[in-house]
């Protein structure tokens, strides 16, 4: 249940888990063999996975269609190839997204020689079909320091953003310890933020990191950094 501030706070601990071996994955909803009616999704949202890939390990080559998939890298890097002929190596900070449309196969792997962390989240598309497409791009961390920065976007206005194609937007943001700063959160929206890093408070709440907290529409967000915060959103209808 949402709170009366209109925010639900998601503890690390609460998510789905599957550890692999290779592959120790939280789900913040619904994935695969973990269940829960309560966390089917957010709005439009419908994954959101924090994954931990073994050194020299990933995810073989599988189909998708008609999901818009971003993929932000937390640490290490992760290599992409598909069926379109693309291939790409995405490093920490940095964002891909792939418009999978009428179906596209592809893999990731993580070729380092350490464990790479991301965040994968999956967004449900405002019409099906189309041609499938894939993109990546880098986004310094400076530039977001102390405010929120869209990194992939299906508004046209979000000039600098990975295109994808859902009336959503994927921001960022690292904020200081002591520093605060806010979003606003239109009317009829939905919002799902996790600090990728560092503990953060948002209306006396204390939000840890990789905790998730799900936010309803026609607010305005504050947000206080208790540490360093690396802070991952999405705004979606």
């Amino acid at each position: 249940m949402l709170t009366k501030n209109r925010i639900d706070r998601r503890t690390f601990d609460s998510l789905g888990h599957a550890d692999h071996g290779w592959l120790n994955a939280r789900h913040h909803f619904s994935f695969a063999s973990y269940y829960d009616p309560d966390r089917m999704g957010w709005g439009s949202i419908r994954v959101w996975n924090d994954d931990e890939i073994a050194a020299n390990s990933g995810f073989p080559p599988h189909p998708h269609r008609d999901m818009e998939i971003i993929t932000y890298v937390r640490t290490g890097a992760i290599t992409h190839q598909d069926s379109l002929g693309n291939t790409g190596r995405t490093v920490a900070g940095d964002v891909q997204v792939m418009s999978a449309g009428t179906g596209v196969r592809h893999s990731e792997y993580n070729l380092e020689s350490e464990t790479t962390t991301l965040f994968q989240i999956w967004i449900e598309p405002k019409r099906l079909g189309g041609s499938p497409s894939w993109g990546a791009k880098p986004f310094p961390k400076d530039d977001r320091s102390g405010k929120f920065v869209t990194l992939a976007s299906g508004f046209a206005e979000d000039e600098g953003a990975l295109p994808i194609r859902a009336d959503a937007r994927l921001l960022a943001a690292t904020v200081k310890a002591g520093e605060t700063t806010s979003y606003e959160l239109g009317g009829g929206r939905h919002g799902y933020l996790v600090p990728a890093t560092g503990v953060i408070e948002i209306d006396g709440a204390r939000i840890n990191a990789r905790d998730g907290v799900a936010l309803l529409g026609g607010q305005t967000i504050t947000i206080t950094a208790i540490d360093d915060a690396e802070i991952v959103l999405v705004d979606s209808e």
